[in-house]
């Protein structure tokens, strides 16, 4: 479980730097980061994060593949986890 929670916190602080840092790219007109590289950090952990990073930077806000997908992969990530845990006798 401790492991788990490591690999929680780094995957979801490098979501926070991709999500800030493109941000700044984007003021700055230089190379963004992909959206490929955010949904998969996403998708390996770091939704939560970098979806409340997203709404507090207002960054991609208007668009409507983070503002739906987002909350889609953390709703689904909390269900596995949930099967995972009640499956296991975890609490």
């Amino acid at each position: 479980m401790k492991y788990f929670m490591v690999y929680l916190l780094t995957v979801s602080i490098a979501a926070v730097i991709m999500t800030v840092s493109d941000k700044s790219r984007a003021k700055k007109h230089k190379r963004r980061v992909s959206e490929k590289t955010l949904f998969i950090t996403a998708a390996l952990g770091g939704s939560a994060a970098m979806y409340i990073t997203m709404l507090t930077i207002r960054h991609k806000t208007k668009h409507k593949r983070f503002m739906i997908g987002l909350p889609l992969i953390i709703f689904a990530q909390t269900a596995i986890l949930w099967y995972l845990f009640m499956s296991k006798g975890i609490y």
